[in-house]
């Protein structure tokens, strides 16, 4: 909000139309700078949430793999004790922690697929701010120079951040 209540100070001030025109330019891009900001903080945290999640996925995928390594251990000693019912045991065990050892296996790629797509996402957001970024640049040269080029380029580096944003949702 600052920077959008320093424009407005600073289009008060403006003597010319140019400078009102580059002035209303600039809050315009000010405006869908915070906008794109904001949806890159969003898929940012998006990304982090699903890293997270997919690395619990893969701590508990490797807690069955330890209680499955730990049930064929048992399995193999109380089979060689003769217990072969309690090595019966130890062998279903085994059998329902492969079989669950997958399932959360299958979970984790999912999160990490999403966390993936998240990230793509926010860094096309990230391009599109750097873009917006240096627009406000060029327009605040616009006014202290009063050169017509300089806006344009203003409004064209506006222009290619974004699209550059917005192609965040075509991101797959």
């Amino acid at each position: 909000m600052e920077a959008l209540d320093e424009l407005e100070e600073h289009s008060h001030h403006a003597s010319s139309g140019f400078d009102k025109r580059v002035a209303v330019t600039m809050a315009v891009i000010a405006a869908t700078l915070a906008v794109v900001s904001v949806l890159g903080h969003i898929a940012t945290t998006e990304e982090l949430l699903y890293q997270q999640r997919a690395s619990d996925q893969w701590a508990f995928y490797q807690a069955k793999a330890i209680r499955r390594y730990q049930s064929e251990v048992a399995r193999d000693v109380l089979g060689g004790l003769g217990k072969g019912e309690a090595a019966g045991k130890y062998a279903a065990n085994m059998e329902r922690y492969q079989k669950e050892s997958e399932e959360i296996q299958v979970q984790a790629r999912e999160f990490q697929s999403e966390s993936d797509h998240a990230g793509r996402k926010a860094l096309r957001l990230h391009f599109g701010e750097v873009f917006l970024e240096i627009a406000i640049v060029f327009a605040s040269l616009a006014i202290l120079t009063k050169r017509t080029l300089l806006w344009m380029t203003a409004m064209g580096s506006a222009l290619i951040g974004l699209a550059t944003a917005a192609t965040q949702m075509l991101v797959r």
